[in-house]
């Protein structure tokens, strides 16, 4: 398996590198929008003219091909020639259970190159599954390196977890499955899970402050799209005072540029 990346198709000697590297296995393109149109083409010319060489090509994307096509992130051709078997696959937040496994790994990958065994005390590794995980596996993947690296004991904790993930800076919301239910129906489903994971435990303190948090960035980033990033409309949308939003914005980190504004 060989992963490939946007600078490996820079160079004009690139495709045929990362042919050779690959041969007859995979090569695995991660995100592939984050590849500007030119190599994009190099691709599509790779695909067409492997040379001696028959790999198997396996492309990633966050969110829907057929909307990347149509909004230009994939090109077409490109696109016809990857669609063949589309795999979808659910986000982490939806199959929580596999996040111990994805944890361990990424942590003993951490281990091979630290030579420092870890392992994630139960109640920490309770606390990363109850996380909404925005970015999917790569952001897990990324916070537990971070912490695999900075971690001060060999069992990494729940105050350690704790501090990682009030560092991430995407929050992911709770929002309606377009299926009719309520927003409260599925807020209650999210917390009882919460809740459920923790056994015959409480949460850890603080949770009325946590769960705010979550809700906060999602809905302010989502309100400002709806008013095009106008923050007087978007102010006004949210029943809150103009500087309220604007301190909301500066404590959440949240990216202030001009948006597309929702349909």
């Amino acid at each position: 398996l060989v992963r490939m990346r946007a600078d490996d198709l820079v160079e004009l000697d690139g495709p045929s590198k990362i042919l050779a590297r690959a041969k007859d296995g995979t090569i695995l393109i991660e995100e592939i929008s984050d590849l500007g149109p030119a190599e994009q083409g190099r691709l599509v010319s790779m695909i067409d003219s492997p040379g001696e060489h028959s790999p198997r090509f396996l492309a990633t994307l966050v969110g829907d091909m057929t909307e990347a096509v149509d909004d230009q992130k994939v090109r077409r051709d490109l696109f016809y020639r990857l669609g063949g078997a589309p795999i979808t696959v659910p986000p982490l937040r939806e199959r929580f259970e596999d996040i111990p496994l994805l944890a361990s790994f990424f942590l003993e990958k951490v281990d091979k190159e630290t030579g420092i065994s870890r392992n994630f005390d139960p109640s920490a590794m309770k606390l990363i599954q109850t996380y909404t995980w925005p970015g999917n596996v790569r952001q897990l993947e990324n916070m537990v390196k971070r912490l695999g690296l900075t971690a001060k004991e060999a069992v990494i904790s729940l105050s350690e977890v704790e501090q990682a993930l009030s560092n991430q800076p995407e929050v992911a919301a709770v929002l309606s499955n377009g299926k009719g239910d309520r927003l409260a129906s599925d807020v209650d489903k999210h917390l009882r899970r919460y809740f459920d994971l923790h056994g015959s435990q409480l949460p850890p303190n603080g949770v009325y402050h946590r769960i705010v948090k979550e809700v906060e960035f999602p809905l302010i980033t989502i309100a400002l799209d709806a008013t095009g990033g106008n923050q007087a409309k978007c102010a006004n949308l949210l029943g809150i005072n103009r500087n309220t939003l604007r301190k909301k914005i500066s404590e959440l980190d949240i990216q202030v540029t001009r948006r597309r504004k929702l349909m």
